[in-house]
């Protein structure tokens, strides 16, 4: 039965922290506004405005806001897993953490996948798959997936991580950032190949971590995490090897991206110190009860919208183009006149496609349980799963017919093979459970 957004913030206990809550959302939101600025569509395809106005790249130190969302991440797995552990009277409880993470998580994201994968089948069938915007839209449908594998991964890794931290506190946080600053050194002053491809789990589980500390009410001086963090992101792009900008740029040697580099994880330090700090005021905020209903209802659909916002956005220009309108070059006047218009029109879509997909993001009536499981198999599962979820991220659904194949941890992988290796994991990770919940 699905419960109203009204009864649920009605229902909310006074010990939630609600700041969680609209953090999660205004950095979904964030996101999502970013990618519509971003998109810079032609008639030649698909491009990026950042690099052709490269100036605007100062932009990414407001909109590069994932730092923020994995950081929320942290402190919701702590609390997520503490509980579990508190109900479990001593047995293991990491299955059943992973089957509640997952079960939010991965049935938008298959649902998503699944059917533009036969949207996908269906125009390479037609052969309409070689226009530039069919063919780039095919592409990079998948590419914000990557976050998801990430957390996944932050997902797997919180029970040996969280009591790292109960031992250690902040000194788990410094060894992390401390392996983020050797690994830069061994990459641009040694040139030690492939070396930076741990920066991957090195940068955001740090920030991660920060998630932990908060939950243990452990930042207390945000001011000087944020002028500290601030500070040394300046720096490391003002004289290092690091871009301005602060998300990938097309054909640039370094990104601070992909993989992630210090400067990316000074830019998470002053995010989570600038957003610590405006936690008081807006507390009393989230306390007005139509407030706090906004961001509940918000919530619920925020990783759907997260999902299916780029189809809204090219579903606006495929329409602008179907009715002989003509797209104006990027960045010229005529090109940002019609941005607001374009940003409402994809937030209509974008309203539409959550309406119909929305129930695949519900909450599942076994969320809540601490029984235990399998934890082995659990664990196969959900590294399956990410591993599939990023897969995915890098091939793209073009070429499907061809045997497209992208490069992940030294392996060629295509994307059904990436989407067989999701949907498995998921089985497994389902499958982990008692025989009682089965």
């Amino acid at each position: 039965m699905t419960v109203s957004a009204r009864a649920m913030a009605a229902a909310t206990p006074a010990t939630r922290d609600r700041y969680v809550d609209l953090l999660r959302v205004a950095s979904l939101g964030t996101v999502v506004l970013g990618h519509w600025l971003m998109a810079a569509v032609s008639g030649d395809g698909i491009g990026n405005l950042l690099a052709l106005v490269p100036p605007l790249q100062v932009l990414t130190w407001g909109l590069q806001i994932m730092p923020v969302f994995f950081f929320v991440g942290g402190f919701s797995h702590a609390l997520s897993y503490r509980s579990l552990e508190r109900r479990a009277d001593g047995r293991p409880v990491y299955a059943a953490f992973l089957r509640a993470r997952l079960r939010r998580l991965l049935g938008p994201t298959l649902v998503f996948v699944l059917v533009w994968t036969a949207g996908a089948l269906l125009v390479q069938l037609a052969g309409a798959d070689d226009g530039p915007l069919a063919g780039a839209a095919l592409r990079m449908i998948t590419q914000p997936l990557w976050f998801i594998g990430i957390y996944l991964a932050m997902v797997a890794l919180t029970p040996p991580l969280l009591r790292l931290h109960a031992r250690r506190g902040w000194w788990a946080f410094a060894g992390l950032a401390g392996g983020a600053a050797l690994v830069d050194v061994l990459r641009f002053a040694l040139g030690v190949p492939y070396v930076e491809f741990l920066n991957f789990a090195l940068v955001w589980l740090a920030v991660h971590q920060l998630g932990f500390l908060r939950a243990d009410g452990r930042i207390r001086r945000p001011a000087l995490l944020a002028a500290g963090g601030l500070t040394g992101a300046v720096l490391l792009v003002a004289v290092g090897p690091y871009p301005l900008s602060m998300v990938g740029m097309p054909g640039e040697k370094v990104s601070n991206m992909a993989p992630p580099t210090l400067a990316l994880l000074c830019h998470g330090l002053w995010l989570v110190g600038a957003v610590q700090l405006l936690a008081r005021p807006a507390g009393a905020w989230l306390a007005r009860p139509r407030v706090w209903r906004t961001v509940v209802a918000a919530n619920g659909v925020a990783m759907t919208a997260f999902l299916w916002h780029l189809t809204a956005m090219l579903g606006v220009y495929a329409a602008q183009l179907a009715l002989g309108l003509d797209l104006p070059e990027p960045a010229t006047a005529a090109w940002w006149a019609q941005v607001p218009v374009r940003i409402l029109l994809a937030a209509a879509l974008t309203a539409l496609l959550v309406a119909c997909f929305r129930r695949f993001e519900s909450p599942s009536r076994g969320d809540a349980g601490a029984s235990s499981g399998n934890g082995p198999v659990a664990a196969v599962g959900v590294t399956l799963c990410l591993l599939g979820v990023l897969g995915l991220s890098m091939t793209g659904l073009g070429g499907l017919l061809e045997g497209h194949s992208a490069t992940l941890v030294a392996f060629p992988i295509t994307a059904p093979v990436a989407l067989v290796m999701a949907l498995g994991g998921r089985h497994l990770v389902e499958r982990s459970g008692p025989l009682a919940e089965r």
